[in-house]
């Protein structure tokens, strides 16, 4: 079970990695360039796929709500002025923070408590809440697609599946 938990999450690791690599290709005023879509610009949904990494890696860590929420806004006070390349290290950093408590823990079918002062309380386990941080970037990789579509560029092909031909070849 660690395994595919591990696996999945680096999927999502590998996903983004060819976000960012694909970004960087572009023209640099495209990572601001305004949008009328779900977010403003791309760096809004670079951000935003980095703030909610860092909300569920708290709330796996059992962190309290406050806690998460201040983080959160420490990130996001950083990454005001960050360049695609700084976002990109930051992240990559981050996503080690991911691995290290991943594979640090024993058993991730293990149940998880969630409690969010609004939604209230939730019987999880840490592999279903590692699943649900690699689907919501998996939707909002989508959203990058479709923003650099409408920009007049290609989206990067993040599918699960060439992950796993790219892997097999390791």
């Amino acid at each position: 079970m660690k395994n595919s938990v591990l696996r999945l999450y680096g999927y999502h690791v590998w996903a983004n990695k060819r976000v960012f690599t694909h970004l960087k290709e572009l023209p640099n005023e495209v990572y601001r360039q305004e949008v009328k879509s779900v977010f403003s610009s791309l760096e809004q949904v670079v951000a935003h796929l980095f703030q909610t990494d860092v909300v569920w890696l708290g709330a796996m860590s059992d962190k309290g709500f406050e806690e998460i929420l201040q983080e959160v806004g420490q990130y996001s006070g950083a990454m005001k002025n960050y360049q695609l390349d700084e976002m990109e290290r930051e992240y990559l950093k981050f996503s080690q923070q991911y691995i290290d408590f991943l594979s640090s823990q024993e058993n991730l079918d293990a149940n998880q408590t969630l409690n969010h002062p609004k939604f209230g309380k939730l019987e999880t386990r840490l592999s279903e809440l590692v699943q649900h941080v690699v689907n919501h970037g998996t939707y909002h990789r989508g959203n990058i697609t479709a923003m650099l579509r409408q920009l007049g560029y290609p989206g990067p092909s993040t599918d699960f599946i060439f992950y796993l031909y790219e892997k097999q070849g390791e």
